[in-house]
């Protein structure tokens, strides 16, 4: 009996790289291919809603980022070590293909799969390269790219596969948009945990400045921080703004596709549920993100004129204000941009990295 051809698949450990990594386990899972979780033992905690049948392979790995001088130090000897350990085992295994998805996690696998000259793979999530994703940037056979454009080292090209979702997400992809009238209209507000807090602090003056034909129909559900909860509930409930406060949703996909705008960071994740639903949008990025990568999420919606961009910096209640009435106040305008976001969206980004994957596969093969 032939032997299911194994996929490894490297990630770091946060839902930015997980979730992608976890949608093509379960796709080449049913292909019928074997998968191999390749991490380090702070990635193996968001492993959880992997499939049982995946192998979940601990390795030595590190950041520069966290730790004192003396962890530091010793990162170069860890993640050598990392990488002499896959090596090893990736010659005892013989992958068809190794993808990586970022993350320091992710450099064992993938520097073993370079020095073994196994097909090759990256996704990046975001409009920037991560620091691992650029390190091997020219070292791959393919960059699958969730955000375009994707800002690449000179020379390189990518692949514009999207950013896998969530099947609730799928289920909702481009709902029928009511445009904003004078009846009830939801606004959704999102924020990371980290980047959460300056939403809390000029959304709801934003809203409770909107003009009174708008406000009194205004709902809102506004994700912020547990310690924000009690303050931003507060003012909601003193300006008469019908607001449900939460630290997080569980029903986010019933909300959005209910929204008639979603305010957010733009996070991959916020991004691409957002184009995948189809909705307008008011997008302020988080300032600290790594190389400005939430500003190059924004640019796909942004450029089709599906969303608003108000960088960190200008984010001020009268600014916000105004953009939320430009598009509650104009249902053409917003049912636009809802079409506008669908039209970028990748609802089939998680296919798109199986055929990737498959035709690394079948390129070696024919190589034989």
């Amino acid at each position: 009996m032939t032997k299911k051809p194994l996929l490894i698949i490297a990630a770091g450990g946060t839902g930015g790289h997980m979730f992608p990594a976890q949608a093509l386990a379960e796709a080449m899972l049913r292909k019928g291919w074997r998968v191999k979780l390749s991490t380090d033992a702070r990635g193996a905690r968001y492993t959880g809603g992997f499939p049982h049948v995946v192998e979940i392979e601990e390795l030595s790995s590190a950041t520069f980022a966290r730790g004192g001088k003396l962890a530091k130090l010793i990162v170069p000897f860890k993640v050598l070590a990392g990488i002499i350990s896959a090596t090893v085992k990736m010659m005892r295994d013989r992958p068809a293909v190794v993808v990586g998805f970022g993350g320091y996690p992710s450099i064992p696998a993938i520097a073993a799969a370079t020095v073994l000259r196994k097909p090759r793979a990256i996704h990046e999530q975001n409009g920037v390269l991560g620091r691992v994703n650029k390190l091997f940037a020219k070292r791959v056979h393919t960059i699958a790219c969730g955000t375009w454009p994707t800002t690449l080292p000179d020379g390189v090209d990518g692949v514009h596969t999207g950013n896998p979702v969530r099947g609730t997400i799928l289920e909702r992809a481009a709902a029928p948009y009511i445009a904003p009238g004078d009846y009830p209209m939801s606004i959704l507000v999102m924020g990371g945990s980290q980047g959460a807090r300056i939403l809390s602090d000029e959304v709801p003056a934003a809203i409770a400045k909107l003009p009174e034909h708008i406000r009194r129909n205004v709902r809102v559900s506004h994700q912020a921080r547990i310690e924000d909860m009690p303050r931003v509930q507060t003012y909601y409930a003193e300006q008469g703004i019908d607001a449900e406060v939460q630290p997080f949703f569980n029903d986010v996909p019933n909300r959005m596709s209910e929204a008639q705008l979603v305010i957010s960071r733009s996070g991959a994740s916020s991004v691409a549920d957002i184009s995948i639903i189809g909705r307008p949008s008011i997008l302020i990025p988080f300032a600290a993100a790594t190389g400005d990568h939430q500003t190059a999420n924004a640019r796909g919606l942004v450029d089709a004129h599906a969303a608003i961009l108000i960088p960190e910096s200008a984010l001020a209640s009268d600014t916000l204000s105004a953009h939320i009435a430009s598009v509650l106040e104009n249902p053409t305008g917003a049912t636009q941009m809802a079409a506008a976001a669908v039209s970028v969206g990748k609802p089939d980004a998680t296919v798109e990295l199986v055929t990737i994957v498959e035709d690394l596969a079948s390129a070696a093969t024919r190589g034989k």
